[in-house]
């Protein structure tokens, strides 16, 4: 494409720069927008609880990767899950906006899309970062710091500040609690996998190898730490769940069961031995160097489960070595997808059913789809003008 064409995202920008204009008048001055004051922490110890049954239900939607304009089905898609599924805790895990918002205004009506089917739910949630969230951030000055706070400013967001002095943005764990908040029985890991390797380390760049990020050494640490302070405190391992937005070099190995051969034949052997479920129709797209994370949390013990998102058009789980491995699917209709008229057909979402009488708590984990919901699935553009801001006058009905 030209530099001088158009894309459809410019177009609508440059025929509603009118109304945005009127918005921005409505609201004064923006300049301002990420500046109020947010509370420090606003995590509270005992904010998840089981029901008195024993069971938990968690919802993860990954790469919903829109700008302000986002494209109307992936809001019906979150809506549909959400009622169906009724989770007690969402996860928007990585990718959650894209390169498309010009402006801080556009930034807060691009999160405050994604945010506003758990907020008008009341369903507690948080986020992790994934590769393109700062894609905007050079024509805004918006960064993930800035976009925490943000998230963490929602009544039912419970994301903190995150761990200080380690690589990444809101480096975090939750705990959940037994229904009588008598002690923690499960654990939720949220980590900022990163966004994209560095130009260079030691004078060598990274040519013919992925040039996406990967979990720091730091952050493997305070994964470590973390686990055994909290073992030392209740005087037990709590078996958790972990979600990061970009894949491990384990997911990749597991599909093949191998790390070199990657034949059909293969695959039927590792579909045996990883008892793996689900679809891939992309490669993995770890960064270049193995963080040593897995092998972290098996020596801990406590973590039953890594999920993350970033391959859109994957949707495989599997048992690798006594720890889950898979993939959260897309669940954005703007983004890419299949090739052709299946574009959209595995957008989707991730449940995850917890139960205090099973052996592991994590009971099982599947995919829902929007073809599920009878939502249209047609190839094509479906944006829609951005959602009111929290406190911003609902539009006059015509």
């Amino acid at each position: 494409m030209s530099s001088k064409q158009v894309n459809r995202r410019d177009f609508i920008k440059i025929g509603g720069a009118s109304t945005l204009a009127l918005t921005l008048g409505s609201l004064g001055d923006t300049s301002n927008l990420f500046t109020e004051k947010v509370q420090a922490d606003r995590k509270e110890e005992k904010v998840l609880k089981f029901h008195s049954d024993g069971t938990f239900k968690v919802v993860q939607f990954n790469d919903t990767q829109d700008d302000e304009r986002i494209d109307r089905r992936t809001i019906e898609l979150m809506e549909k899950v959400l009622d169906a599924e009724k989770p007690d805790f969402v996860v928007l895990n990585g990718d959650n906006i894209t390169g498309g918002c010009d402006t801080e205004l556009e930034m807060k009506q691009a999160m405050n899309n994604v945010a506003g089917p758990m907020e008008r739910r009341a369903i507690k949630w948080a986020v992790t970062f994934g590769n393109h969230d700062e894609d905007s951030t050079p024509k805004n000055g918006v960064d993930e710091k800035k976009m925490l706070a943000f998230y963490q400013s929602y009544k039912h967001n419970v994301n903190d500040k995150g761990a200080k002095n380690i690589t990444g943005t809101g480096n975090m764990n939750l705990l959940v609690w037994d229904a009588k908040g008598k002690k923690p029985a499960f654990n939720f890991w949220l980590m900022d996998s990163g966004r994209y390797a560095p130009k260079e380390i030691a004078g060598q760049n990274f040519e013919g190898y992925p040039t996406w990020d990967w979990v720091r050494f730091d952050q493997v640490s305070w994964y470590n730490e973390t686990s055994q302070r909290i073992e030392n405190r209740f005087g037990f391992k709590v078996p958790s769940l972990m979600f990061i937005h970009i894949p491990l070099w384990e997911h990749r190995y597991m599909w093949y069961a191998s790390v070199d051969s990657r034949t059909e034949t293969d695959h039927t052997r590792a579909m045996n031995k990883h008892q793996i479920t689900g679809e891939r129709n992309e490669d993995e797209c770890p960064g270049p160097i193995n963080s040593g994370l897995f092998s972290a949390m098996q020596h801990r013990g406590d973590v039953k489960g890594v999920f993350c998102g970033h391959d859109h058009i994957n949707t495989y789980a599997g048992n690798y070595y006594g720890i889950m491995l898979g993939y959260g699917g897309s669940a954005g209709f703007g983004t890419y997808g299949l090739p052709g008229e299946e574009k959209n057909r595995l957008r989707g979402a991730r449940v995850f059913n917890l139960d205090l009488n099973h052996e592991n708590v994590l009971k099982d984990t599947h995919m829902v789809f929007a073809k599920d919901y009878g939502i249209d699935l047609s190839p094509n553009d479906q944006s829609m003008d951005p959602a009111p801001l929290p406190g911003e006058k609902q539009p006059a009905m015509k």
